[in-house]
């Protein structure tokens, strides 16, 4: 269900990036004709602010006008969405996560934007999967798996909220592996890490950015990632599928949207420089010192990626029953 990205071929980007920006240069004119507000609905330091700032200079640079990035915190993200959603001076974009552009509408129909009729896709940014992390001591491999399945409904998990990728990540995964923990949300993925160190829960999702200096400093245990197989934004840490559980493909990302009253010309000039920024060596190798894997989509690329997971996480929300806090 969880399908990875399918890259455009070299020649096939080539082209697109080439017609992108030349059809967009001839219709912008002289757009950008004053600064660029970047809504990040996060803090600043969380990754997706700092996706924003790694992005923002060079973005700067190419349009010729300054990249401010602005922080509307809040809603795990969906504040900030919706200031995008709303803005009409075409020089508005926001830098989102996987919720504020998929099932935002459909967990919490209180949502006071709708992400497939109020924004519309610029380019998918990085992708990422998750990492099973679990208490220092806990088994590993099958092991861990056979011990969470003797103990069922002994154990908890750990998410920062409900609704949040790792908690439907995590039905999925219990599902798949026919284990049987209890969801604990909390207020962020610090207070997780906390509660799985001090052994409060005993398995948690979380990116790979956040679980891995844990593990590293011998804090924590990575069980598995969410791939099919081994992951270049940490290769050290084998796949679930290698545990025995086999089927689950989970990715986070991030992803620049625009107001859907956005002009297409613009779009697609941001699209296109995006596009070439997050391919340069030094830009990628920040994103993936980051936690992350770079993308760089056209707009349409986005909007498929935006369709296959709307569809199956609204599948999981749906057979589990998950409601908003």
């Amino acid at each position: 269900m969880f399908k990875p990205f399918r890259r455009l071929t070299l020649a096939a980007a080539a082209v697109a990036l080439a017609c992108g920006v030349s059809t967009s240069l001839a219709q912008t004119g002289s757009w950008p004709s004053r600064p660029l507000k970047m809504v990040v609905g996060f803090p600043a330091g969380s990754s997706p602010d700092l996706t924003a700032r790694l992005l923002a200079e060079p973005l700067s640079q190419a349009l010729g006008q300054p990249v401010i990035v602005e922080n509307k915190t809040g809603a795990g993200g969906n504040i900030g969405a919706d200031a995008v959603a709303r803005a009409t001076d075409d020089h508005t974009i926001g830098l989102m996560i996987n919720g504020n552009l998929t099932i935002a509408k459909i967990l919490n129909p209180a949502t006071t934007y709708d992400p497939l009729k109020d924004l519309q896709p610029v380019s998918l940014i990085a992708v990422s999967p998750l990492v099973l992390a679990a208490p220092a001591g806990a088994p590993v491999g099958k092991a861990f798996f056979d011990q969470a399945k003797a103990q069922g409904g002994q154990l908890n998990y750990g998410t920062p909220g409900v609704g949040t990728v790792a908690h439907l990540g995590m039905e999925l995964l219990k599902a798949k592996a026919g284990i049987a923990p209890v969801h604990v949300p909390y207020p962020g993925n610090p207070q997780v890490i906390t509660a799985l160190i001090g052994g409060q829960i005993q398995m948690a999702l979380l990116p790979p950015g956040l679980a891995m200096p844990q593990v590293q400093g011998g804090k924590l245990r990575a069980i598995g990632v969410t791939s099919t197989g081994r992951s270049p934004v940490v290769p050290e840490v084998a796949s679930l599928a290698d545990a025995g559980v086999q089927g689950l493909q989970l990715e986070i990302w991030n992803a620049v949207a625009a107001p859907v009253g956005m002009p297409k010309a613009h779009v697609l000039k941001l699209a296109a420089l995006l596009a070439e920024i997050v391919r340069r060596p030094e830009i990628r190798q920040k994103i993936l010192q980051q936690g992350w894997q770079v993308a760089g989509t056209s707009p349409e690329g986005l909007a498929r990626r935006i369709a296959l997971d709307t569809a199956a996480m609204s599948e999981v929300i749906q057979k589990n029953s998950i409601k908003p806090n």
